[in-house]
């Protein structure tokens, strides 16, 4: 599972590396976001025909989401589960997914991911250890996601509330050590596949590239990052502090 990460892509600079359109609300700065959680507006790439000219190639275009996928018959904003990540498995079945799955695919930019793992203190209390997960060389992972449109069925000519969700997989090789699922990151090379909006995704999209996993650092961090209040670059330091115990785990 993923329900939090971090993220420095700006829109403007996403849109000028991926030859895309900005189409985020430029009265606000996007900066950067150490600890983005479930319920936050996200960056997002996608690729739609435009509406004034449909019969045009769809174009890239950067929009910013909720990350929690609002399914399009919900009543009310904010009731039941938010649903931030999709299971690769079950991405064609469930209700919730099934129509973005076909429809409406986007790539999640972020530069790492966090999972947390129980540890025992010392006859104390168990404490929540949490892990940040990165590639080693800097570079930025795009996480394969599914959106939706909702319209409040309240409001007369309600403007649509897009969301989005994580795609999740099982994890690969010394990931597993931390969690059992991760975040589906894809290459640049099936980028085109996943999000082509007039067809629907092969399966083989869903499984992951082990070269590219195989490039993710494991680093300890310190407990900042269990509050949503805290939100700076010290949120992905590794804590020197417990360096031994954070090779044992790798």
């Amino acid at each position: 599972m993923c329900g939090r990460y971090a993220t420095t892509a700006d829109p403007a600079s996403l849109a000028v590396e991926l030859d895309a359109i900005d189409e985020t609300d430029h009265s606000s700065a996007v900066a950067p976001d150490y600890n983005v959680a479930p319920t936050t507006p996200v960056l997002t790439v996608v690729e739609r025909h435009d509406r004034e000219n449909p019969d045009a190639d769809p174009t890239k275009r950067i929009r910013q989401m909720r990350w929690g996928l609002v399914p399009s018959w919900t009543k009310e904003l904010g009731k039941g589960p938010v649903l931030f990540n999709a299971r690769a498995d079950s991405l064609a079945e469930k209700p919730a997914f099934r129509t973005a799955f076909k429809y409406k695919r986007c790539l999640v930019p972020m530069d790492g991911w966090y999972e947390w793992q129980t540890e025992p203190q010392g006859g104390k209390k168990a404490s929540k250890i949490p892990y940040y997960m990165h590639p080693g060389d800097g570079s930025r992972l795009f996480m394969a996601g599914v959106w939706s449109a909702w319209r409040d069925p309240n409001v007369e000519n309600a403007s649509p509330v897009l969301s989005c969700s994580i795609v999740t997989v099982d994890s690969l090789g010394h990931l597993e050590q931390v969690h059992d699922r991760m975040p589906l990151a894809l290459p640049r090379d099936r980028w085109e596949a996943w999000l082509a909006p007039d067809h629907g995704a092969n399966p083989s999209l869903l499984e992951p590239v082990p070269d590219l996993f195989e490039q993710i650092e494991i680093d300890r961090v310190r407990p900042l990052v269990n509050s949503v209040k805290n939100n700076g670059h010290e949120l992905i330091e590794p804590d020197i502090d417990r360096a031994g115990e954070q090779i044992s785990l790798l």
